[in-house]
C-alpha cells in the first residue's frame, strides 16, 4: 500500500508556433483528460531536468527556454496528493509522439482558445497561468 504523503509532480506546457501540447491520459488519475507531458521529480534532479526527461520519455521532443509557470497544492484526486509545479517551455526539435502508450493514447497540438475536453486539472491551471501569468493556484475543492 502506498504511505499516505504528498509527492511532487512536474508538468511542462509546451508552446510551438501559439500552439500548446496535449496529450489524452490514460492508466492514472485523471484517465480520459488531456493533459502536459509530465511526471514524478525524482531525488536529486532539478525541475528542470524534470521537464527535459518526462518530455523525452513520454513524447520523444526536445524543449528549450523552460522556466516556471506555476505551483498548486493538488488534492481534487484524492488520495492522491501532490505539490505541482508546472513548468513551460518551448518547442526545440522533433514530432510528438505515443512513447509510453499505457499512459497516453495520443499527442497533439492545440490552440490556446481551443482545448479539447475535458482537461486534466492542472492543464486547466497551466491554461489560466498561461493566459493571465498567475503564478500560484489555491485548489478549490
Amino acid at each position: 500500500m502506498e504511505e499516505n504523503k504528498p509527492r511532487v509532480g512536474i508538468g511542462v506546457t509546451i508552446v510551438k508556433d501559439g500552439k500548446v501540447l496535449l496529450g489524452k491520459r490514460k492508466g492514472s488519475h485523471g484517465e480520459g483528460e488531456y493533459a502536459s507531458p509530465g511526471g514524478h521529480l525524482e531525488y536529486m534532479e532539478s525541475f528542470e531536468e524534470c521537464a527535459i526527461r518526462e518530455t523525452l520519455e513520454e513524447c520523444g521532443i526536445e524543449i528549450t527556454n523552460i522556466r516556471f509557470q506555476f505551483l498548486v497544492n493538488v488534492t481534487s484526486y484524492a488520495p492522491k496528493h501532490y505539490a505541482h509545479i508546472g513548468m513551460i517551455a518551448d518547442w526545440k526539435s522533433g514530432e510528438p509522439q505515443v512513447l509510453e502508450p499505457n499512459k497516453c493514447e495520443s499527442w497533439d497540438w492545440y490552440d490556446p482558445n481551443e482545448l479539447p475536453e475535458p482537461l486534466f486539472a492542472m492543464s486547466k491551471l497551466a491554461m489560466e497561468s498561461y493566459k493571465t501569468g498567475q503564478t500560484y493556484f489555491i485548489e478549490e475543492k
